[in-house]
């Protein structure tokens, strides 16, 4: 990012961020790929993870390269954090039984 220089000959920099309200998919996606990891080192704490999430309307998609011992049933994990968060009902536009999972993760 290039730094600007006031009068002072003291660099500034501009720092933005992002929010987004609750229901939202980019945290969906953070709730199921936080869960994944959670399951992943309960089970193998040297495990290593990197893990994306994204969604759109009835479709989950899991990608990224994980390395563990442990075997991870990742459309359960998807399903079980889309259930908790509430997406239960299919007139919500989204919901847990009939989204569809895709899952196209390697090993690191």
């Amino acid at each position: 990012m290039p730094m600007r220089m006031t009068l002072m000959s003291s660099p500034s920099m501009l720092v933005t961020s992002e929010s987004v309200t609750e229901g939202h998919p980019d945290k969906m996606c953070d709730q199921i790929a936080d869960a994944v990891l959670d399951d992943i080192l309960r089970h193998d704490p040297s495990a290593r993870v990197a893990c994306e999430v994204a969604t759109t309307t009835g479709l989950v998609v899991i990608i990224g390269e994980i390395s563990t011992s442990h075997h991870v049933d990742y459309t359960k994990i998807a399903r079980q954090t889309i259930h908790e968060i509430g997406y239960t009902k299919p007139e919500y536009g989204f919901d847990t039984e009939s989204c569809g999972v895709v899952v196209s993760v390697k090993e690191q």
